[in-house]
């Protein structure tokens, strides 16, 4: 009867042992888990606030002043407008004004008063 309550002191120590080192690691592995939800929570945080960030430097304004200051650039506008065809050759988008002459009595047409226009009609 003794050897089986020794045995029995034993098993009981053991499986004691056991149960210890068995909460032990639970506890660590919770603390571990608790501090991956804090960086999970750390990291959205920041995700968050550079995606903020992310939109304010995206702003049309500020792109277009970059643009203008530190690239040189400048809105386009039918003068400057060049269009490139298949071949490669160069189509200007306005066509070159020529020189105008200046304008006198000789060289405008004549206009029709408004009343004659009316009864011709």
């Amino acid at each position: 009867m003794a050897r089986i309550n020794l045995l029995l002191l034993l098993a009981v120590i053991a499986t004691a042992l056991y149960l210890v080192h068995t909460q032990y690691l639970s506890r660590q592995l919770y603390t571990e888990l608790d501090r991956a939800q804090q960086d999970a929570r750390r990291l959205e945080t920041e995700r968050d606030r550079l995606q903020v960030e992310k939109r304010a430097q995206a702003t049309p304004l500020r792109v277009e002043k970059l643009a203008k200051e530190q690239l040189q650039m400048r809105t386009t506008s039918p003068a400057i407008t060049q269009y490139v065809r298949p071949d490669g050759s160069v189509i200007p988008a306005v066509a070159p004004v020529a020189p105008a002459a200046p304008a006198t009595a000789t060289n405008r047409p004549a206009a029709k008063p408004a009343a004659a226009a009316r009864a011709t009609r």
